[in-house]
């Protein structure tokens, strides 16, 4: 899986799906959606926003519901991965389902600055913080997760599967 480079936007803990995208406009289509993404705490987030970049996060990223709109929002955003402290974990895998590495990282939020750029492995989970010449280490994610990101997510994945005969 190649390298993931990108510039970095920063949330704190505890960023909901309600803060993802709130409820009242899960009526769009993704598209119209992904214009509201983080609005109740920074509505020009979706404006501002460059494709490729990355999230970096405290605890507790994607709490709250269940709904896979969530990172659906950041995926037609272009998010291209997200780093947290921790995950909730339904969030955690409708993230990898949709084809966006999701890496746990103890130390990205309190050492990496908003607007660096940054590289991530994600078969190695080494996070590269280009400024500061530093490496952190995240979590490596297991080679069936790798799979379906690669694929492009597990829908992607699946139909591959099933043509290929594996």
């Amino acid at each position: 899986m190649a390298v993931i480079h990108g510039k970095v936007w920063k949330f704190g803990d505890n960023i909901d799906t309600d803060i993802i995208i709130p409820a009242r406009y899960l009526i769009l289509p993704i598209e119209e959606a992904k214009e509201k993404a983080m609005e109740p705490i920074r509505p020009s987030f979706s404006k501002e926003f460059e494709k490729s970049g990355i999230i970096i996060a405290g605890r507790n990223f994607g709490c709250g519901s269940s709904r896979e709109q969530a990172p659906a929002v950041l995926r037609a955003l272009g998010v291209s991965a997200i780093v947290a402290k921790t995950f909730a974990r339904i969030f955690f895998r409708n993230t990898i389902n949709l084809g966006i590495p999701a890496i746990e990282c103890k130390e990205a939020c309190d050492k990496i600055e908003e607007g660096e750029e940054i590289e991530i492995e994600p078969e190695t989970g080494k996070i590269k913080l280009l400024k500061q010449a530093i490496t952190l280490q995240g979590s490596k994610l297991p080679p069936f997760l790798l799979e379906i990101i690669k694929d492009g997510g597990l829908i992607p994945h699946l139909k591959k599967r099933l043509i290929i005969g594996v």
